[in-house]
């Protein structure tokens, strides 16, 4: 009976609490009202928070911009602001699964290999089809879909021979392996078609800013299943973390878990690069950040780096497109200069515990 009350004790310490949870998305809503209240054009306060308290039923205000204005806010701002907290979220909650399920501080949303698979997808698109103006939607995210989830797939075919108690190492060499393959293939086209590399490594260096609300409608449904079907797992990941042997013992299937969660995190991963080009260090930054702050369960981790997730590549956009007006910085450049230093200190202390 004491062991028993001890354990539910233990769980409810590493519970998530409410007002973390509170003080996340205000910090969230806090990034979505700074970056639509900033911008090239110089609007008015008031008239922006009209504009969007506007598409928000039952509260009958009514937007005081000119239309024109209003459009910049809800159709330009907007779209940018949601696609980035949708992008952000996916990666920091896939960046904590992958360190969860392969007990390596060090891994990211890229480790199978999605971001090679995603950006080789990416550059034949643009390569092979000379013009999009007959395409309905741009055939460049779909390909570096397929790209991603094709890489995910050789790699989890290669990981299969390390066997149960080495899949995780197995699957991070498979997935070195699969992303030095695919990155040869697209240097090797990029080689051959000099005239489009301006146009590919624009994509491969990141971006929202050609967002747009048909984006948000095509990544919503596969970055909402992801991160609900990987938040569920929280508990398990906790578990995860004693080692494979030791989790088989106490009645759960490593192999199985590793296999769902990677495969939710790498179908979120793809959906999100595939439209914002290849965005890196996030799935570092957010939850090692959250460790040092609300410790190391997942039962924390998880729910809080989706919306701190959400919350930093919004703030990290939002640097993008304002800090060189009217120029505008890569996405990927701005996470990058905040994500290698931050990955070097993560490495050393790595190197430092036991």
């Amino acid at each position: 009976m004491l062991l028993v009350r001890q354990t539910r004790g233990d769980l409810a310490s590493t519970r998530c609490r409410a007002w973390q949870l509170l003080l996340a998305l205000i910090v969230v809503a806090l990034a979505v009202c700074t970056a639509a209240f900033v911008g090239p054009a110089d609007l008015p306060f008031r008239g922006v928070l009209t504009t969007l308290l506007s598409k928000v039923p039952l509260l009958g205000v009514h937007s005081t911009l000119p239309s024109n204005d209003a459009s910049i806010v809800w159709q330009i701002r907007m779209p940018r602001i949601v696609l980035g907290g949708l992008v952000g979220a996916m990666l920091a909650v896939a960046g904590a699964t992958y360190q969860g399920v392969f007990q390596n501080p060090l891994a990211d949303p890229y480790l199978l290999g999605v971001a090679a698979g995603a950006g080789l997808g990416a550059t034949l698109a643009v390569e092979l089809v000379k013009s999009f103006a007959n395409w309905p939607v741009s055939p460049v995210p779909l390909a570096a879909f397929c790209g991603g989830v094709l890489a995910a797939g050789f790699t989890f075919v290669l990981g299969r021979s390390g066997g149960r108690y080495r899949a995780g190492a197995t699957l991070v060499l498979a997935g070195v392996a699969v992303a030095a393959f695919f990155t040869a293939i697209q240097t090797y086209a990029q080689q051959r078609q000099t005239q489009t590399l301006q146009q590919t490594y624009a994509w491969i260096l990141g971006g929202l800013s050609t967002a747009s609300w048909q984006q948000v409608q095509i990544v919503v449904p596969y970055i909402a299943l992801s991160c609900i079907v990987l938040v569920m797992y929280r508990r398990i990941l906790d578990v995860m973390s004693v080692g494979d042997e030791e989790a088989d013992s106490l009645g759960i299937r490593a192999h199985r878990v590793r296999a769902v969660t990677v495969l939710f995190a790498t179908l979120g991963t793809a959906a999100a690069v595939s439209m914002s080009g290849l965005i890196g260090f996030v799935g570092i930054i957010v939850p090692h950040t959250l460790r040092l702050i609300a410790g190391s369960s997942y039962r924390r981790i998880l729910p809080l780096s989706l919306l701190y997730g959400a919350a930093f590549l919004v703030h990290a956009d939002l640097l993008a497109r304002t800090i060189a007006s009217p120029a505008e910085i890569p996405l990927g450049v701005i996470t990058a200069f905040f994500g290698a230093p931050f990955f070097l200190i993560v490495l050393r202390q790595s190197q430092r515990s036991p």
